[in-house]
């Protein structure tokens, strides 16, 4: 099912998120860009297998990649989190609301 066209589809975020790996990986590029290389030192798995994390992360727009010689370089994408960060908001108000009769609720039953 499509988001409507006033709701941003976060779903290729949380999709990509919900990897520990490729979490891991945006963590890493928080603190600056970084080779494919130096990206897959800390994992367990083939080059190959970071490259396909890596994809996911490029195609939902949260990284952008540059190959420049032999070396490609991963960073964060500003805005990357933009979609999912809008998805969220449109949800707080009413968020927020069912919190508030939860805690009348409970505090009519404190009482």
């Amino acid at each position: 099912m499509a988001a409507p066209k006033d709701m941003p589809d976060a779903g290729p975020i949380l999709h990509a998120l919900g990897d520990a790996t490729r979490r891991q990986i945006v963590e890493a590029l928080g603190r600056g860009p970084l080779s494919v290389s130096a990206l897959a030192e800390p994992f367990n798995m083939s080059l190959t297998a970071i490259v396909q994390h890596l994809r996911v992360l490029e195609d939902c727009g949260l990284i952008t990649t540059e190959k420049i010689g032999r070396v490609r370089t991963c960073q964060l994408r500003m805005g990357g989190l933009d979609a999912l960060a809008t998805w969220i908001d449109q949800r707080r108000p009413e968020w927020h609301r069912r919190i508030d009769r939860l805690a009348t609720l409970f505090g009519d039953e404190i009482s």
